[in-house]
């Protein structure tokens, strides 16, 4: 008789990512994932495979659940130039926020391992490219309401802002003056003209 697993599979591949999203894929250990996940390592095996396998599940589960939120915010302001300023605003107030400061766990997994590793690199260029579409979806959505001008290349621009997301993470991580990241933002905001 099969025996049935007594954790929560989503339950357990949420605190594995948060434990990667913390500390990166080199520093975590087996032992911190079978402490953070509440599970041993037999458990780990079979369900997720190696650390590498279990990584890949829980940096899929990132980038879907963030793709989805980064839609979603975008999609619920009525104003377009609103929609990314809220979003950009947002990303530099979390990493401002005492205590945080993780930055993306895609973009963490670019820098870390994706120069290393063919699959990681494929993995979170995927990801850049899917927010690109959000992106771009969204620029479209102002062209149409004459919220912006119809001279815009919406998929050109929405590659410049994720390029620009990107950085602003990335940098982030040095914790620059604000008013740095502010006037940076702005500017970058001028390309929904």
């Amino acid at each position: 008789m099969a025996r049935t697993r007594e954790f929560d599979e989503e339950k357990v591949l949420d605190a594995a990512m948060q434990l990667f999203w913390e500390k990166g894929y080199e520093a975590t250990s087996l032992s911190d994932l079978t402490s953070r996940m509440g599970i041993q390592r037999p458990s780990i095996y079979s369900t997720f495979g190696d650390k590498k396998e279990l990584f890949e599940a829980a940096l899929r589960r990132y980038t879907m659940s963030r793709a989805s939120e980064i839609r979603t915010k975008l999609q619920n302001n009525p104003s377009v130039k609103e929609a990314f300023r809220h979003f950009f605003k947002e990303v530099a107030d979390e990493e401002y926020t005492e205590g945080l400061s993780r930055g993306c766990f895609c973009i963490n997994t670019m820098v870390e391992l994706a120069p290393h590793d063919e699959k990681f690199e494929i993995l979170t260029r995927e990801h850049q490219m899917y927010l690109s579409v959000i992106f771009q979806e969204t620029i479209e959505r102002g062209i149409q309401t004459g919220e912006l001008d119809s001279s815009i290349d919406a998929k050109a621009t929405a590659q410049a802002l994720i390029v620009s997301l990107i950085g602003l993470t990335v940098i982030m991580k040095s914790r620059p003056n604000r008013s740095f990241v502010d006037n940076s933002i702005e500017v970058t905001l001028t390309l929904l003209r």
